[in-house]
């Protein structure tokens, strides 16, 4: 990590869970890490926490609604005037709602297609474009997937959420080809974790914390700090390897 001291970093979704591990991980290896989600006081708190941890890195918190492209393009440009640009993108972000395909809400499936998909193709887009206009020929995007994103989960709370993870491991495979035309060393990796304890499971059950609650209590689930040690294994990699897709899952999952 020593040749990422200092460049910086976007890490959407970055109050709580994953994000928030992933962010705290990559301050403390040294990295500027813009730290973005809808409210930013859980941001703030972990900036200061890493700062009295004494990391040599530094968090900064940025409110922005990922579901709104114009929140996002001033995102980029405040980055692009107060840190000159973004050299990894984190693309964390990620909602799922129990809307079944044949009897959901359009507005529900619509949300988790603007965050999960939409939203990763801008940032992945500016941070590209970041990335070019000032030289960076080693940087790296990494977008946080699912095992969702390779194969379906038999629950119809989970299918239309599972299609937008097909997606995001479709656009990772995209990203890389085109990255490679445009005759690039930038990188694109596809980390896809299985069951996660975070605040996830009781955000997309948020009706019924008991079912939540059911789904940790049935195995040892991964950690956040999981999936942020498998970020910084892949940014770790030297600049010649690929890593296309980390899947990971509890020993004692399923499927």
């Amino acid at each position: 990590m020593e040749r990422w001291k200092g460049r910086v970093a976007l890490v959407t979704g970055a109050s709580v869970g994953i994000g928030a591990a992933v962010a705290r991980a990559l301050v403390q290896q040294g990295m500027r890490v813009v730290g973005c989600a809808r409210s930013v006081d859980k941001i703030e708190k972990l900036a200061a926490e890493c700062q009295s941890a004494g990391y040599s890195g530094t968090l900064i918190p940025y409110k922005c609604d990922l579901s709104n492209e114009e929140e996002i393009l001033s995102m980029f440009s405040a980055i692009k005037t107060l840190h000159k640009g973004v050299d990894v993108c984190i693309n964390n972000a990620g909602l799922a709602h129990n809307e079944p395909l044949l009897s959901g809400k359009t507005e529900g499936w619509r949300n988790m297609i603007d965050v999960n998909v939409l939203a990763l193709s801008i940032c992945t887009r500016e941070a590209y474009k970041s990335m070019k206009e000032r030289n960076v020929d080693d940087g790296h995007i990494i977008n946080i997937n699912s095992m969702g994103g390779h194969r379906m989960v038999p629950s119809a709370d989970e299918h239309f959420y599972c299609a937008t993870k097909y997606a995001v491991t479709a656009l990772t495979e995209g990203i890389r080809q085109e990255l490679r035309e445009a005759n690039t060393h930038i990188r694109a990796t596809c980390i896809s974790p299985g069951i996660v304890e975070t605040e996830f499971a009781f955000r997309h059950h948020n009706s019924d914390p008991e079912k939540a609650a059911s789904v940790y209590e049935s195995m040892k689930c991964l950690k956040a700090e999981d999936i942020a040690s498998a970020v910084t294994f892949v940014l770790s990699a030297p600049p010649h390897v690929q890593i296309g897709d980390v899947q990971m899952r509890p020993v004692e999952q399923v499927s």
